[in-house]
């Protein structure tokens, strides 16, 4: 058993060195030319440039570290087929599953790694990055929003304003319905500005519609012009009205969680951020499901083995990382439920990697 792991990552560990620093080379020089030509008009200085692709190189590591296994799986396996020493093993009566069941461990670890490493460094340094990206090159962002509509976390209150200025913090032609908890209709107010005090919405040059119940007719609706019109009840944070400019790969899990409580207790479309949070858990197991898929296509093909391995390794990856992103699409859509869209490419990868275990030659 010892032999047969020090043959195996003998000849894997170098390979994936080498292949990891490969293609987080590659990864760095895409996003640097991506922006080059901006970063010499604008003559930036390149302490900053070299500074924001310090910043992107935990993303860029995040990035390449599944290619980097599956390169250097697939490699290493053909190697050993290709100089029959994988004829070797199988003949020996080996299993396949116990030959690169050292491989699978390297899959777990680098899978636990990847989340804590995602967790507290990747999104650090990778929201530092892209704020000094933005500084460098004149980039701004507008929190700001048009035709919004919004609710308080009990839905008792919803909100409507044509416009919301996140630099002042202010609605521009607001609509206010308050309801009870059956639903029904207690009053409403029209407002051309509503201004953040800091704790509330205080509503200026308005009118208030009210419900007057009556015991012998029915109920009749009272309408009351104001100036100001200031209640706490109306404590809806500014941050419900933004525009979602905001993305969960900047956010830790606490935020992002409460980012998506908010915009869902808010009655904006969440389930982008959602199917995104889910995603941040699934695709850390990104690398052990590579090893996975990549150590089950081990002596496959008698012809042309390492050409062969590589590209059906390469074809499965972009399938699987198809399959996920046309998943979490469908999911933003309503159609799939966001845990399904954010686990499906995991599990259908999983079960096709237990199927070519089955079925592989030993």
């Amino acid at each position: 058993m010892r032999t047969m792991t020090t043959l195996l990552l003998r000849g894997f560990i170098p390979v994936f060195v080498l292949g990891l620093l490969m293609f987080v080379l590659i990864i760095q020089l895409v996003d640097l030319f991506g922006n080059l030509v901006r970063y010499l008009n604008l003559e930036v200085p390149m302490v900053e440039i070299v500074r924001v692709q310090m910043l992107f190189l935990p993303r860029a590591v995040a990035y390449a570290l599944p290619v980097a296994l599956l390169f250097a799986v697939g490699f290493t396996l053909g190697t050993l087929y290709a100089n029959n020493e994988l004829i070797a093993v199988f003949g020996s009566g080996y299993p396949l599953y116990r030959f690169v069941s050292p491989l699978w461990v390297i899959g777990i670890l680098l899978s636990v790694f990847s989340f804590f490493f995602q967790e507290y460094v990747v999104i650090d340094t990778f929201k530092q990055k892209n704020e000094l990206s933005r500084q460098l090159l004149n980039i701004t962002r507008s929190f700001s929003n048009t035709n919004v509509t919004v609710r308080n976390p009990g839905g008792r209150i919803i909100y409507s304003a044509e416009y919301y200025n996140d630099v002042n913090k202010q609605l521009s032609r607001v609509i206010v319905v308050e309801r009870d908890e059956q639903g029904r209709f207690i009053r409403r107010i029209d407002a051309n500005i509503g201004e953040w005090s800091g704790i509330n919405w205080v509503w200026r040059n308005g009118t208030e519609y009210d419900r007057v119940e009556w015991s012998d007719q029915p109920d009749s609706i009272d309408a009351r012009p104001f100036a100001i019109l200031d209640e706490e009840r109306f404590d809806t944070s500014p941050m419900s009205f933004q525009r979602s400019a905001r993305s969960v790969d900047e956010m830790r899990f606490p935020e992002a969680r409460a980012w998506v409580q908010g915009l869902r207790s808010a009655g904006q479309p969440y389930r982008e951020a959602l199917t995104d949070y889910y995603s941040r858990f699934s695709l850390s197991l990104t690398p052990f499901i590579v090893v996975f898929l990549s150590s089950s296509l081990g002596g496959r093909f008698r012809k042309n083995i390492m050409i062969m391995s590589l590209l059906l390794l390469l074809l499965a990856a972009v399938v699987y990382y198809v399959t996920g992103m046309v998943a979490g699409i469908i999911a933003s859509d309503g159609l799939i439920p966001p845990l399904v869209g954010a686990w499906i490419g995991v599990v259908i990868f999983a079960v096709i990697g237990v199927v070519l275990f089955r079925s592989a030659r030993t």
